[in-house]
């Protein structure tokens, strides 16, 4: 199974950057996919989940109201919108997948994991 993230970058605190997760083969379209993220030094945590329909979705308490994920099924991609960005969003951002229907923030939950994307908020 490939999940690939991309749109990861240098922004300013207070700006937006778009996180794009592929799954070319398609073979993880019918699951729930999440973010996470792992700063250094930490350990990596829960951002936002969204359900295999993109009906339902799940964020964590410090980027709720400024992140959004949202899923193009006809794609088969999902995105996670970051706006307001602050210096505590800087981490390697991952893109995952379960084998299931339901959005989950539990990352034990996460069967498939992509290759992370960096995301640096830094003026």
């Amino acid at each position: 199974v490939q999940l690939q993230a991309s749109g990861g970058g240098l922004v300013q605190p207070g700006g937006s950057l778009r996180l794009s997760c592929a799954n070319p083969g398609w073979t993880v379209s019918n699951y729930a996919r999440g973010w996470f993220r792992q700063a250094p030094g930490k350990e990596r945590e829960f951002v936002a989940a969204i359900s295999w329909s993109g009906g339902v979705t799940e964020y964590a308490g410090p980027v709720r109201g400024r992140f959004r994920v949202s899923r193009d099924t006809d794609t088969n991609m999902v995105y996670l919108q970051m706006n307001s960005l602050k210096p505590d969003d800087t981490a390697i951002y991952y893109c995952a997948a379960t084998r299931y229907y339901s959005a989950d923030r539990r990352p034990d939950e996460y069967v498939y994991w992509g290759q992370g994307t960096q995301v640096t908020v830094s003026s």
